[in-house]
């Protein structure tokens, strides 16, 4: 019997399953590592949108971190939501002392909701931009958070996307994943930028409203396939991982399309289908 590889998520709550740590939960599952998770914000909220969102207490934060990397040999960490400078800091901070104890790390900035509701308070977009984004093997920013994270406008075509990878790479982040569903092209692309160059990625864009928790998804998934795939601090997030990752994602959106999931389907932003097959 073999032991399996393990991924730790530090996030916040989404308690309609559909994002945040409970989303991560079940890609880490679906792709076959075992899930450890640390709560850095709880919020209300469903497919219709968030009602309200809470940080928590920082000292508690890491306290749980602690816990985990105290016990279990984490491959791989994702950092979601982070509510506040005060938790992504004592994150920082911890990353700071302990940083070969996390693995591999894929820092989704997560900064508001597919809703369009604010998750990340303004204070911690400097905390992201000048210390995690550093720490991080890979950067995960879709469109409008990489415009944020670079104090520049959101592009509006794939050539911007590939620019704004670049552009983060030379801003201090390892590896910079930029993402272009905002986007309005029949394809879609995404942009995978290293120190080495860029990998353009594109697929079919999928007609869908349920693409509540994506991002959550796709990061998670990156650390899933990372952790299973052996990448370690000195290699860095491999393409591979991230082209097995966006796999999962996209077979995730298109089983999840038909979804009549809520109680009103037709508003909102219904959840992918994180049962479906994992690596293929």
């Amino acid at each position: 019997m073999t032991t399996p590889k393990i991924a730790l998520s530090i996030a916040g709550s989404d308690p309609s399953g559909g994002a945040g740590i409970q989303a991560d939960l079940k890609t880490f599952h679906a792709l076959g590592v075992y899930g450890a998770a640390a709560l850095a914000g709880l919020t209300v909220q469903n497919t219709q949108g968030v009602r309200d969102a809470r940080p928590v207490e920082p000292a508690f934060v890491r306290a749980q971190i602690e816990a985990v990397l105290d016990d279990l040999p984490v491959a791989a960490t994702k950092l979601g939501m982070l509510s506040n400078a005060e938790v992504a800091s004592a994150v920082a901070d911890l990353i700071d002392e302990r940083r070969t104890d996390f693995g591999v790390i894929v820092l989704d900035p997560v900064m508001v909701a597919t809703s369009g509701d604010k998750l990340l308070q303004d204070d911690a977009i400097t905390v992201v931009r000048e210390r995690l984004m550093r720490q991080a093997d890979v950067i995960t920013p879709n469109v409008p958070e990489a415009a944020v994270l670079l104090g520049v406008a959101p592009v509006t075509d794939a050539d911007g996307v590939i620019a704004q990878a670049k552009a983060l790479v030379a801003a201090g982040a390892r590896a910079a994943l930029v993402k272009g569903g905002h986007l309005t092209a029949a394809q879609m692309t995404d942009a995978f930028a290293t120190s080495d160059g860029v990998a353009v990625l594109s697929s079919p864009r999928i007609d869908s409203r349920h693409t509540h928790g994506t991002g959550c998804t796709l990061s998670s998934a990156i650390a899933a396939c990372a952790a299973r795939n052996g990448d370690t601090i000195s290699t860095g997030i491999r393409l591979e991982s991230i082209e097995q990752a966006r796999g999962y994602l996209m077979r995730a959106i298109e089983s999840g399309s038909h979804w009549r999931l809520s109680r009103t389907p037709d508003q909102g932003h219904g959840p992918v289908n994180h049962l479906v097959e994992g690596l293929s």
